[in-house]
């Protein structure tokens, strides 16, 4: 058996090949972001009691696993899961590239709890501007629209009536915002769990634009100023993600705004990897 994981800072889907509908959830892994003792726990009590067949491959495709970190993620699922199966660990970014992609050409951006993106020449990734994580960038992903949309309303930068409903429908203040922020662990989580808010009222002029921004900044720090854009310029832009799938009218208005052209667009790269490891070249 073959078992396809897509893993995200905030959850991993894991996927079983010869089972498409068989999927199971467990909470993100990030090598970033948890040491081994911490991926090692997820494995054994969250991944490992629903996981009852014998596996003869293993590709995990994960945020943060870069080629430094992907050995600890790799040596972590070989402890738990499996001494046998082949283990092949490769970054959300491939993972992403090869669903909507396969084998064809294309610029391709991860939005999702951060954000991401490359130029995929078919088979290589070829990188962008760097990320840099959701303090210094993530442009376009939950973190940042969450963190943008925190520090708008407790700096009174968006209307009132916004700073009213924030408030009434997170119950959130500003001493628990910053405890979140400052003091607890996976703030990056906390920060995109308050982007829904925006969806929720995207239809109010101020969000709108706010959305707009976010989503402009997201085609001008990563994709209009990365090395390859102006030779990529006629390729379409992918976009993987659950902040992708959520806001595909507020990231098309931004990207006809800054003349780029959309392909396509999905929540999850699940169903691609599942097409594209069952179809290699």
């Amino acid at each position: 058996m073959t078992l396809i994981a897509d893993s995200g800072s905030t959850k991993t889907a894991w996927c079983i090949v010869e089972d498409p509908a068989h999927i199971i959830y467990t909470q993100g892994i990030n090598p970033f972001q948890q040491n081994e003792e911490d991926i090692c726990a997820i494995l054994q009590h969250e991944l490992l009691p629903s996981l009852n067949v014998q596996l003869s491959t293993l590709n995990f495709y994960g945020a943060g696993c870069t080629p430094e970190k992907s050995p600890m993620v790799a040596s972590c699922l070989k402890k738990v899961i499996s001494l046998t199966a082949d283990i092949h660990v490769e970054s959300d970014m491939l993972g992403a590239a090869r669903s909507v992609c396969q084998h064809e050409a294309g610029i391709v951006a991860i939005l999702g709890t951060g954000s991401n993106s490359c130029y995929y020449d078919g088979q290589e990734l070829h990188s962008g501007n760097p990320a840099l994580g959701y303090i210094l960038g993530d442009e376009g992903s939950g973190a940042y629209i969450g963190k943008r949309l925190v520090g708008d309303i407790l700096k009174h930068q968006l209307p009132e009536d916004i700073q009213r409903l924030f408030f009434d429908e997170t119950q959130e203040t500003q001493a628990n915002i910053i405890q979140r922020v400052y003091r607890t662990p996976l703030p990056n989580r906390y920060l995109a769990s308050l982007s829904p808010f925006c969806a929720r009222h995207r239809e109010h002029p101020a969000i709108h634009a706010f959305l707009l921004d976010c989503f402009s900044q997201f085609f001008l720090r990563n994709i209009q100023s990365a090395p390859w854009s102006q030779a990529m310029k006629r390729l379409p832009i992918h976009f993987v993600g659950s902040i992708a799938h959520y806001y595909q009218t507020e990231i098309s208005e931004a990207a006809t705004l800054h003349g780029y052209t959309l392909g396509h667009i999905v929540q999850s790269p699940l169903e691609g990897l599942v097409q594209y490891h069952k179809n290699p070249l």
